[in-house]
C-alpha cells in the first residue's frame, strides 16, 4: 500500500493526515500550566471516563485511555489470552494484515478467515472451531472484529448480537476493534448504539485518532473477568503515559457535547458525497459505501492521471486494465477538495 510522497493537491489516503478538531486544541491550550496528577489519575481523565460512562449507559465499566490502535490490540489480547490461546480474525482485519506481527510477538497466533465484506459470521467461526481439535493446536479463545472494517462495512445489530450468542455459547470472548467506530455509529445504515455495544462484546475501544483527536484510543472493559489488573498490562506494554491528561482532555471534548458524532457524520457525508458521484459516472465500488472509507474500481490509465493531483492507495489488482483505490475522508474532509476530485474525475 505504500505510495510514493510527491505534491498533491489533496489526500485522500486516511482519516488522520490532519491535525486535531480546534476545540481539543484549545482545550490542551487553556490546560497547559496546571499541575495535574500523571498516568491517567488527573481530573480531565476522570471527567472523560464518568462522560463516556454516561453516553455507555453502564457506570461498572473500566475505561482505560491509550495512544493508538495498534497499541491497544496488543494490550488487550496479549493480556486476555494465555499463552496456548489464539485470536480469530477476519483475513483483511487489523491484526492481520498491518501490525507487523504485533500479535504473534506477544505469542499468540492469529486464525484468519477468508471474507469478502470483512465481517466475520457464526458460520464462518464454526468451520475454523471445528478444525481445532486438541492440544496438537492453538485453542482459539477470542474473536477479533472490526467496526467499521478494513473494507469499510459495518456491523448491523442483529449480526453483533448473532456474534455474542455464539461466543457465549462456545466459550469465546469478543473484542470489537473501534478505530473508526465514529464513522460506524454515524453511518446511515447502523443501526447500534454505544449503550448496546457494551453489551454485545466483552471489550472494546473507541477511537479517537481518526475522528479528531490528535491521539487516543478508550478501551472500555464490560467483562467483569478482564478488569484485575489491567493497568499492569498498559505499563508493561508502554502504555500508561505519565502526562496521561492529554487523552483525557481530548475524549473529554470529544464526547462532553457530541463532537466525538459531529465529526463522525462529516466524515461519512463526504464519503458518500464521493461514492454517489463516482457510481453516477458509471463506476462500480468494491463494497458498498457505508462509511469514511469508499473502494472505487478504476481502469489503471485513470487511476494514474487522478495519482497527479491526489494522494490514496491503490488497494488491490482486480485485472490487468483494473485495480480498486481506497479513499478515505476525516473529520476535517473539505467539501470543495471532494468536488474537485469529481470534476477532475469527469475529465478523465
Amino acid at each position: 500500500m505504500q505510495q510514493e510522497n510527491k505534491k498533491v493537491t489533496y489526500s485522500f489516503k486516511n482519516d488522520y493526515s490532519e491535525g486535531a478538531h480546534p476545540n481539543i486544541l484549545q482545550a490542551l491550550v487553556a490546560s497547559n500550566l496546571e499541575q495535574q496528577d500523571g498516568y491517567g489519575e488527573d481530573q480531565y481523565c476522570h471527567a472523560a471516563i464518568e462522560t463516556i460512562k454516561e453516553k455507555l449507559q453502564d457506570p461498572n465499566v473500566d475505561i482505560h485511555f491509550v495512544s493508538g490502535g495498534t497499541q491497544a490490540n496488543l494490550i488487550v489480547i496479549s493480556s486476555i489470552l494465555r499463552p496456548y490461546e489464539s485470536v480469530i480474525a477476519a483475513d483483511t482485519g487489523h491484526i492481520s494484515t498491518h501490525e507487523t506481527g504485533a500479535i504473534e510477538a506477544t505469542g499468540h497466533k492469529v486464525n484468519t478467515i477468508d471474507v469478502k465484506d470483512g465481517k466475520l459470521s457464526p458460520k464462518k467461526i464454526k468451520n475454523l472451531l471445528d478444525l481445532h481439535t486438541d492440544e496438537h493446536m492453538v485453542k482459539p479463545r477470542m474473536v477479533y472484529i472490526s467496526n467499521t472494517t478494513e473494507v469499510g462495512t459495518i456491523y448491523k445489530k442483529q449480526e453483533l448480537k448473532d456474534l455474542h450468542q455464539f461466543c457465549r455459547e462456545n466459550d469465546l470472548l469478543l473484542f470489537l476493534d473501534g478505530a473508526r467506530l465514529g464513522s460506524a455509529l454515524c453511518s446511515s445504515e447502523n443501526d447500534l448504539t454505544l449503550a448496546e455495544i457494551v453489551k454485545l462484546v466483552d471489550v472494546f475501544y473507541i477511537g479517537g485518532t481518526k475522528n479528531g483527536a490528535l491521539i487516543g484510543e478508550a478501551i472500555v472493559i464490560s467483562n467483569e473477568a478482564l478488569k484485575t489488573n489491567f493497568r499492569f498490562n498498559m505499563k508493561q506494554k508502554g502504555a500508561l503515559l505519565a502526562k496521561g491528561r492529554l487523552l483525557g482532555i481530548q475524549f473529554l471534548e470529544l464526547f462532553k457535547e457530541d463532537l466525538f458524532f459531529q465529526l463522525g457524520n462529516h466524515a461519512n457525508q463526504m464519503a458518500l458525497k464521493l461514492s454517489e458521484n463516482i457510481i453516477e459516472l458509471g463506476y462500480q465500488l468494491l463494497t458498498p459505501p457505508q462509511s469514511n472509507q469508499i473502494f472505487p474500481i478504476l481502469p489503471n490509465k485513470t487511476i494514474e492521471k487522478l495519482k497527479e493531483n491526489y494522494a490514496f492507495y491503490v488497494w488491490s489488482k482486480i485485472d490487468e486494465e483494473t485495480s480498486v483505490i481506497r479513499l478515505v475522508t476525516s473529520w476535517a474532509t473539505k467539501e470543495t477538495a471532494v468536488e474537485a476530485f469529481i470534476e477532475d474525475l469527469k475529465k478523465i
